[in-house]
């Protein structure tokens, strides 16, 4: 065995003497890493010449380029009288200096060189390490749409793992799932998410066994790379998991140092139906209706109860359960409590998992206000995976509500580059917080060319016209939003806009439906703030802020970014208020 010292690449091939890497001098290997190697001092090559960098075998075709002969078939010469006088033809003629004699061997050299780097050239071409994929929502061909959670879920989590590989950028989820039902094409899709390759994935199950057919296409080459069928029982779903994250790191030469393995594997040994009742409430949560977050949270505590140490069980109940107040399902303060025990299990069972630190910063972010301890929870999110967008995201939100605008809008864009959709929005807020109304609406329409049926890009459309003064589209924007989806908050910035566009009829029926809902279930009150805003009554929508504030609801400091509120700014009670959550007026 033969090793370059450069780029520490093994070869079998005892007649090499060179790398064909880099052109460095092979040594000869040792049978491992901490044996000494010895460097090749001999040649092959003819004495005179320098060795060739790579010992290419002749055929006999080269023989004949060294001997000057011409490579065409021998003519039918006759009998042995007329070959002898043939050569006594050719022995009389006078010599003749033939110039191939020099040619051949400079032609000869020539090939052998060429061939050397052309084989490098495309060697190198064909075996480069792809550095950015798309994990494409695999197909549900089970036939049954009870099981469509194994599909989801399987990509998830798959996108999760590869994520956790060094410089490896894997599409997040929103950038994926749009495709989701939809014919796909490799090229078109690689183009439109910027990356070099794409993995395609089948499943079915029937009964207790999973089969899974995985395909990987390099979108340059338009060619399916590699692939392989996966047959388990599904209580071995957890190691299928990380078998798939291992053949596909190698097929993309990404390869995996003992660290790396840990992180695929972390999460190998969690109860199989624990991880089934996860992947359920995965689905459940992704939904994102009132009805679907709170099955949610009941699959995530199931899978807590049949497995109290897996932690990502644990931040995914605590980002349904802050979520709750954000669609009225419920009160801060009846699961803010439940949403920092969670975050501080998962991080005890595991102080590495971002999504946990990520879910700690937003704790103290929306509820204690604490902005130093989110920032720095952010910051270390994005230490241990640079490419996470909500980390970026989340701390990019944290800047905003203190001020920070530039620096603000900046980690805002690097989250967009890292995930295209769902995050534009929120990049479209920083710019409204600072008061950039026609680039906000300009990332805004971006994100609807990207995907028209991505609700929370008209959300932050209608903040943006508010912001501008433009009534009429932001009444267009709520309209759209509330055809993809209803909520109670959502119709009172609706009611807010035609008040604006000299309307006050819809707000007048929106204070009394919302009425009417709160003797029945938790409506936030920023709903009912807005509305008294549309109907000029700064009063109360200052007592429904101050309300909020006093719950430590999540809402709380967004009443500082929307332009909505300008109005009350330089109200005393505002100014009280926004002291009291530890940001700036």
């Amino acid at each position: 065995m033969k090793r370059c010292p450069e780029c520490r690449r093994d070869y079998y091939d005892d007649t090499l003497l060179y790398c064909l890497d880099d052109g460095n001098a092979l040594l000869e290997g040792p049978a491992s890493m901490d044996e000494p190697a010895t460097a090749i001092l001999h040649s092959t090559a003819a004495p005179g010449e320098a060795p060739t960098r790579a010992q290419i075998n002749t055929t006999d075709q080269t023989a004949i380029l060294r001997t000057g002969a011409e490579a065409e078939p021998q003519k039918n010469l006759g009998d042995s009288s007329e070959r002898q006088s043939l050569s006594a033809h050719r022995a009389a003629e006078p010599k003749k200096f033939d110039k191939r004699l020099i040619l051949a061997p400079l032609a000869l050299a020539v090939i052998l060189l060429g061939g050397f780097f052309g084989y490098r050239y495309f060697s190198n071409a064909n075996s480069k390490q792809i550095e950015s994929i798309a994990v494409m929502p695999f197909v549900n061909e089970s036939g049954n749409a009870d099981v469509e959670y194994l599909s989801d879920g399987m990509t998830e989590t798959l996108i999760s793992s590869l994520s956790n590989l060094p410089n490896l950028n894997v599409k997040p989820r929103s950038s994926v799932f749009r495709y989701k039902g939809r014919e796909t094409n490799a090229q078109a899709i690689g183009k439109e998410l910027n990356v070099q390759a794409i993995l395609n994935g089948r499943v079915v199950q029937r009964g207790q066994d999973i089969s899974l057919f995985v395909e990987l296409i390099d979108v340059a080459l338009d060619k399916v790379v590699w692939s392989k069928q996966y047959s388990r029982k599904q209580s071995d779903l957890v190691t299928l998991q990380s078998d798939i994250t291992r053949d596909v790191s190698n097929k993309l030469k990404s390869q995996l140092s003992g660290a790396d393995v840990a992180k695929v594997e972390k999460n190998s040994k969690v109860d199989p139906e624990a991880y089934q009742l996860y992947l359920k409430g995965r689905f459940q949560y992704n939904r994102q209706t009132s009805e679907s977050l709170k099955q949610a949270e009941d699959l995530f505590k199931q899978a807590i109860a049949k497995d109290p140490n897996y932690a990502p069980a644990y931040v995914s109940l605590g980002y349904t359960l802050g979520s709750f107040p954000f669609w009225s399902i419920a009160r801060p303060k009846d699961c803010l409590p439940q949403v920092k025990a969670a975050a501080d299990r998962a991080l005890e069972l595991d102080d590495s998992l971002v999504e946990a630190r990520n879910l700690f910063g937003v704790y103290l972010r929306n509820f204690e206000w604490d902005w130093a301890g989110a920032e720095r929870e952010f910051r270390r999110a994005i230490e241990l995976e640079p490419n996470y967008p909500e980390a970026y995201d989340s701390l990019g939100f944290s800047l905003t509500f203190q001020k920070r605008h530039d620096e603000a809008i900046a980690l805002q864009r690097r989250s967009v580059e890292l995930d295209p959709l769902s995050k534009r929005g929120d990049l479209g807020l920083a710019l409204i917080a600072a008061h950039r109304f026609d680039d906000a609406i300009t990332e805004l329409r971006s994100g609807v060319a990207i995907d028209p049926n991505y609700a929370d890009t008209y959300y932050y459309l209608g903040i943006a016209y508010m912001g501008k003064g433009s009534y009429q589209e932001a009444v267009a924007a709520w309209n759209k939003y509330l055809e993809l989806d209803n909520d109670p908050i959502s119709r009172a910035f609706l009611a807010l806009a035609l008040a604006k566009a000299g309307n006050r009829e819809q707000a007048v029926k929106e204070l009394e439906r919302l009425k009417q809902e709160s003797s029945s279930h938790y409506v936030a009150g920023i709903a009912f703030s807005l509305v008294y805003l549309a109907l000029g009554n700064k009063d109360e929508a200052l007592a429904w802020m101050e309300k909020e504030a006093d719950e430590h609801s999540s809402w709380a400091v967004y009443y500082t970014i929307y332009p909505t509120f300008d109005e009350l700014r330089s109200e005393p009670r505002y100014k009280a208020m926004v002291k009291r959550m530890n940001l700036p007026e």
